[in-house]
């Protein structure tokens, strides 16, 4: 099965000149109404679909039952109404949310993110790079330019970290997906247990001054400005288009991998095993959930239903978002890929900060909540 961030990797988009207002990319002026257009019948068409996506669902899985004679009282068909339902929900979410960041990511290039945080300090400077986290694109691939960018443009090495953390993990995707699934105090508690472990985590590295563990070659790359471009609203919908096209259809296998497994979960798993395995009661649970969720590869739209399947049978509430966010935050390919540019020390270093911030989380809010 993180990416991060992002739900999957995308090409940065390629950005048309400035071009009077109103008007497409290039070409003779085009009335707003007409740039608009689009966008609007796309919201408005999704809504009414998403209302009719339950009682839908509901009548072909009974329909299936009937046809297969699957008891409704059934383990098996528990766990196929929740796969029935569950699949197109979170794509038509994801459709939804994907087109709107995509609109949204046209103002924040990573040029732009760069400017912002070169030459920040300790402190204010990781605040700012983890709140930027939220809304810039990223992903796995984009780990090793970004991480050279950054430093070549003079920003602090902890600053960087509190980026690399913030923007896998408490991306606009994840925090939109948790709102549409589990309400806004969900969302909201993910989105601050993210940036206080995105704080913490390179506000430490940042006291440590470990850049002697950063490849010597990064530095010696001379920094690069990016060119100052503006997109008219016909490019940034567009823009937002192509995002739905490029990146549902390929997160698309892994959500349906994570909805199967929160359906075998939801449809199979004793409530009361899970809630002996990831429960307030068992002080295991919360490191036990962070060292299952490193070597996993998934985004946010793809774990988030076996985080719905956990919740639903007993988890705890920290031992679960403890779980997400190491699948996010901590990826194993992700740290293949910052070997390019760290020394296996440094890797090693940023893995254990953000494991242990992710870890006190998770037992501060089982004891809370």
């Amino acid at each position: 099965m993180n990416t991060p961030a992002a739900p999957a990797c995308s090409a940065p988009p390629v950005l048309a000149p400035a071009s009077p207002a109103g008007s497409g990319a290039s070409g003779p002026s085009t009335p707003a109404w007409r740039a608009w257009l689009p966008a609007l019948l796309y919201v408005g068409a999704w809504f009414p679909l998403y209302w009719a996506l339950e009682p839908a669902t509901a009548a072909f899985t009974h329909w299936v039952a009937e046809v297969a004679r699957i008891a409704p009282t059934s383990h098996l068909y528990s766990a196929l109404s929740f796969l029935v339902f569950e699949v197109p929900k979170v794509l038509m979410l994801l459709a939804l949310i994907v087109f709107a960041v995509g609109v949204l990511q046209s103002f924040f290039t990573p040029e732009k993110t760069r400017a912002l945080l070169a030459g920040r300090r300790q402190g204010a400077g990781n605040v700012l790079a983890a709140a930027l986290g939220i809304v810039t694109p990223f992903c796995s691939c984009s780990a090793v330019p970004l991480f050279i960018g950054f430093l070549t443009a003079g920003v602090p090495l902890g600053v960087t970290f509190s980026f690399l953390v913030s923007a896998p993990m408490i991306n606009e995707v994840a925090l939109a997906l948790l709102y549409g699934m589990f309400g806004w105090r969900i969302a909201l508690l993910y989105l601050g247990l993210g940036l206080l472990v995105a704080i913490a985590a390179g506000l430490v590295i940042g006291r440590m001054r470990p850049v002697h563990l950063v490849e010597p070659w990064v530095f010696d790359i001379p920094a690069t400005e990016g060119v100052a471009l503006r997109m008219d609203w016909q490019a940034r919908f567009a823009q937002g288009f192509r995002h739905v096209r490029d990146i549902v259809f390929k997160v698309a296998p892994y959500i349906v991998a994570g909805v199967g497994v929160g359906a075998w979960i939801h449809g199979y798993v004793p409530q009361d095993f899970m809630a002996h395995l990831m429960g307030k009661g068992a002080w295991w649970s919360v490191p036990l959930a962070v060292l299952l969720g490193v070597p996993m590869y998934s985004n946010a739209a793809g774990i988030i239903p076996v985080v719905q399947a956990l919740l639903g049978k007993g988890a705890a509430l920290g031992t679960t978002l403890a779980f997400m966010m190491s699948v996010t935050a901590l990826s194993a390919p992700e740290f293949l890929i910052l070997k390019k540019v760290m020394k296996p020390r440094l890797i090693a270093l940023f893995a254990a900060v953000v494991a242990a911030g992710i870890v006190a989380v998770g037992y501060v809010f089982n004891a809370v909540m």
